[in-house]
């Protein structure tokens, strides 16, 4: 497992942040608290909050209700700080949520700890990996290429799109790889991950805009905002399918698939290519252990590591199933496990000076 962490960490690059927030934990009397609650608050990112996974979402309070026998509540977000906020403070006592945003969260309040993941496609920890993509639009990918090779450099000066600086896949990794790509020119020496923030014609990028969800980015380049995108490969599957190429690898197009749910209705047919895809630790399903009572936390445990779970179709869709979760089977392997925080060391220990 420390190997694959390894490879991993290799792959994301050498990543610059300042960990933000301070170290905090609730106290004795919020955790006594916590035990005579009878409602659980279910926080969900931007990309989770959509009207088209109202039913997946029902499906998880359905589940946390069975296990803890609590009424479960749904706060759905536009912004990824009002989620990290909203659990670092106890509003909410669950989310769902990227590796960087859960060591953001825990940096603010150390009782937010991590409770299951969902695993590889081996069904076990040491693939538990999606990608982060770098996208272009069909027909311009050309542009993006040196000696028959997408290229970095080809970036520069283009209007570029990232998700949240929240964000690990929509920000982290890819600015992470144009700072080691571009900090080695001489015009770029200094350049740092804040850099990035802004365009202008000193900078990096044009133009620098922010999709607020994975869904926007990828919006904001199929509707012509940005030349380049960031994105992750699994926020966007229940919308686009593979054209041509492999998954996950330079070169791979896509398209818009006919019939897809807000905001991609109005883009069927549209297409992008892949000009970069790197693997990220796969986001945790996160508690608040102050809020939430370690009983409940331990019925819930049990409930989504069990088979019931991991056969339901509405928390996993099968491999070749129609419709819409947030969660797609790729080998019929995958399921949720247990993990604890160290296996988010390899994103924390990147995201310090």
């Amino acid at each position: 497992m420390k190997k694959t962490l390894s490879l991993i960490c290799i792959s994301l690059f050498v990543m610059v942040l300042a960990a933000c927030g301070s170290n905090e934990t609730s106290s004795g009397n919020t955790q006594s608290a916590s035990k005579k609650k009878d409602t659980i608050t279910m926080v969900w990112f931007p990309n989770e909050s959509g009207a088209e996974l109202k039913e997946a979402r029902e499906e998880f309070s359905k589940i946390i209700g069975e296990a803890t026998g609590k009424k479960v509540e749904h706060q759905t977000t536009t912004d990824y700080i009002i989620a990290i906020e909203a659990l670092a403070n106890g509003n909410a006592d669950i989310g769902y949520m990227g590796a960087q945003a859960y060591v953001e969260a825990n940096a603010k309040n150390s009782s937010v700890l991590p409770l299951f993941v969902h695993s590889g496609e081996s069904g076990t920890l040491d693939d538990a990996v999606y990608y982060s993509w770098l996208a272009v639009k069909k027909s311009e990918e050309e542009s993006y290429m040196s000696d028959g090779k997408f290229s970095m450099g080809k970036i520069a000066g283009k209007k570029f799109s990232f998700v949240s600086n929240s964000s690990t896949s929509g920000f982290k990794v890819p600015s992470a790889g144009i700072v080691s790509h571009f900090g080695q020119t001489d015009k770029f020496k200094d350049l740092t991950t804040e850099d990035l923030l802004q365009g202008g014609d000193d900078k990096v990028f044009s133009e620098v805009l922010f999709g607020g969800s994975h869904q926007g980015s990828a919006v904001n380049l199929l509707t012509g905002k940005s030349d380049v995108s960031a994105f992750c490969s699994t926020c966007v599957a229940n919308y686009v399918e593979l054209v041509s190429g492999e998954h996950n690898k330079p070169g791979a197009v896509y398209k818009v698939k006919e019939g897809a749910e807000e905001p991609f209705n109005a883009l069927a047919g549209e297409g992008f290519v892949l000009i970069s895809a790197t693997p990220v630790l796969n986001q945790p399903f996160a508690v608040n252990t102050a809020s939430l009572s370690e009983e409940d936390r331990q019925k819930m445990l049990e409930l989504f590591t069990s088979d019931a779970v991991t056969n339901n179709e509405k928390i996993f869709l099968p491999k070749d199933a129609e419709g819409t979760a947030i969660l797609k089977k790729k080998s019929g392997k995958e399921k949720f496990l247990p993990v604890d925080d160290a296996f988010f060391n390899p994103v924390r220990e990147l995201s310090v000076n």
